[in-house]
């Protein structure tokens, strides 16, 4: 087919609606039917771009070009309808001779009837800027609950979820630039002018010399654990190994976004080695769950990040019992367990993430063994290769050093668990650079750049402790650029608050302590809005109330 020819608004739309999968990427339309079963990132990385401009999020089957700035549908796994052509071609009929819209004002419409049928199939409540916040005058939500007392209550826990996201919606819309389709234009093309600017500066390129003196330090934490190991110092052998882990950890993740050699095959061996080989975990989980979490970053129904309920709750959204997409429409079901535990998350936070490692092990070998993984093309051959980096793994730690080599049980399981135990720096600084922001949606006109510095948060440190995050403490720098190598990420963030500056987008960045203390105000303010979630269904229940108006 020509990559010349022109289509319409309406031919794409109803391509989708027949099947395709097409992406627009640089006024080109890809047609990616085939090639998302093989994408190394996983086919919900693409399926999440469908019917969206994608040329800041994918540089990649042109099947044509579109004319004029393209606006956004609703992907179908957000909740996106489409009309096949034959529908289409039945309503342009029958708009003939009595008003009949142009494209444009027919494309308009169009989405408006699309994100109105997703609000309504969807439970990720996304919001647009012509949906009026909706409030109850007789329910204040940043009352305490106790304030309640008295109160004729007249909302049902739905209607009530539904309201705290909505708030927190218009908070978002408040502090950041309009959401109207020419501000957000701008955005983009400003943050298009940025990027070449990274790239003309060289910040995409490589430097091996600062992976060399990161080989020195993890050197150095294996041979202390060696050492340590061989003279019977347990406990300090689990620290050096849990210290190691969270070190090289960093190059694996460099080595899943392709950041090291740019070559898949390259990148995704020191992938295999470093996090399947080295540490237990499969670097294609890894890569499944965290290209989806880059495209809809903070999303409580699309980000499997977010979905950690009922251990920790970060969104209201999920009083309303969503289903993951990312899960295959799984149900995290908002109910009693929840509720004991939003009461606690500010109080487990660490002891979970201190042991969270252990959760890593199983979604490892749950992906592995999952249709997720990737069985044919020119991948195939990652799946088998990780399965036995990580069989080798479990026969060196478990088998041998544990088992082996450690003679008691007290020693062992001091062992085990000091030495995961020892990753936790690793788990809080990822959870605070995102578990602190905006979980909002805003819709498919917010540009990318917007919605990555919106939901996306960077730590500050000074520079001589840039080897204790890894550099990753960018974040909000690094979801702009995923593959850039973390040793440029600090110098690409001076132009990163210039183009904030300019755009008027706020730019999120506090100290670790700071970011510890906001993270966890974040998840108390969770646990009051589920408390008076609670007392508000308690109260409906002893009224017999059962509706909402």
């Amino acid at each position: 087919m020509s990559t010349t020819r022109i289509f319409t608004r309406r031919e794409v739309e109803a391509r989708i609606a027949a099947g395709d999968t097409l992406i627009i990427s640089d006024n080109y339309i890809l047609r990616l039917n085939a090639w998302q079963e093989v994408h190394p990132g996983g086919r919900l990385v693409v399926q999440h771009m469908v019917g969206r401009d994608a040329s800041d999020e994918l540089r990649i089957f042109r099947i044509g070009r579109i004319e004029g700035v393209w606006e956004n549908f609703i992907p179908p796994i957000q909740g996106g309808h489409f009309r096949a052509a034959s529908d289409i071609d039945d309503e342009d009929a029958s708009t003939v001779g009595s008003g009949s819209e142009s494209d444009i004002g027919s494309s308009a419409s169009s989405e408006k009837r699309s994100r109105a049928s997703s609000r309504s199939s969807v439970d990720s409540f996304p919001v647009h800027k012509e949906m009026p916040l909706k409030r109850n005058p007789k329910l204040d939500v940043k009352k305490a609950p106790q304030a309640m007392k008295g109160w004729k209550v007249e909302a049902v826990p739905g209607s009530y979820a539904e309201q705290a996201i909505q708030e927190a919606i218009a908070a978002d819309i408040a502090i950041y630039p309009s959401l109207d389709a020419e501000t957000q234009r701008n955005i983009t093309l400003k943050f298009r002018a940025l990027h070449q600017r990274i790239l003309k500066e060289g910040y995409y390129d490589c430097h091996y010399s600062e992976y060399a003196k990161e080989m020195v330090r993890y050197t150095a934490l294996f041979a202390l654990f060696l050492y340590t190991l061989h003279r019977e110092w347990y406990f300090a052998s689990a620290v050096a190994l849990g210290c190691f882990w969270q070190q090289i950890m960093f190059t694996g993740h460099d080595a899943g976004h392709r950041g090291i050699t740019h070559n898949f095959v390259i990148d995704s061996l020191i992938g295999i080695f470093v996090g399947n080989f080295c540490c237990g975990l499969s670097i294609g989980w890894w890569k499944s769950s965290h290209n989806v979490h880059h495209f809809v970053t903070n999303d409580p129904v699309h980000d499997p990040d977010t979905q950690n309920t009922p251990m920790f709750t970060i969104s209201p959204a999920f009083f309303t019992s969503i289903k993951s997409s990312y899960y295959g429409g799984f149900q995290f079901m908002w109910d009693a367990a929840g509720d004991f535990a939003v009461k606690y998350q500010k109080y487990t936070y660490y002891p979970i993430l201190a042991i969270a490692r252990f959760n890593l092990y199983y979604l490892s070998w749950w992906h592995l063994m999952s249709p997720r993984s990737i069985k044919r093309g020119t991948a195939a051959w990652v799946r088998p290769t990780e399965a036995l980096a990580i069989m080798c793994y479990c026969y060196l730690f478990f088998y041998l050093l544990l088992w082996k080599t450690i003679p008691t049980w007290s020693d062992r399981m001091t062992f085990l668990f000091v030495s995961h135990l020892a990753t936790l720096p690793l788990q809080v600084q990822i959870t605070l650079s995102h578990w602190g922001t905006s979980t909002s949606d805003l819709g498919p006109t917010e540009a990318f750049a917007q919605r990555q510095l919106r939901t996306t948060m960077d730590v500050a440190c000074p520079k001589w402790l840039d080897f204790i995050h890894g550099g990753l403490q960018f974040q909000a720098v690094h979801h702009l650029f995923p593959r850039m190598p973390r040793h440029n990420l600090r110098k690409a963030q001076g132009m990163v608050k210039e183009f904030c500056a300019e755009t008027g987008i706020k730019y999120q960045i506090l100290g670790f302590v700071d970011g510890n203390y906001h993270v966890l105000g974040k998840l108390q303010h969770i646990a009051d809005q589920a408390k008076l979630l609670a007392a508000c269904s308690k109260h409906m229940a002893e009224a017999g109330v059962s509706d909402f108006h």
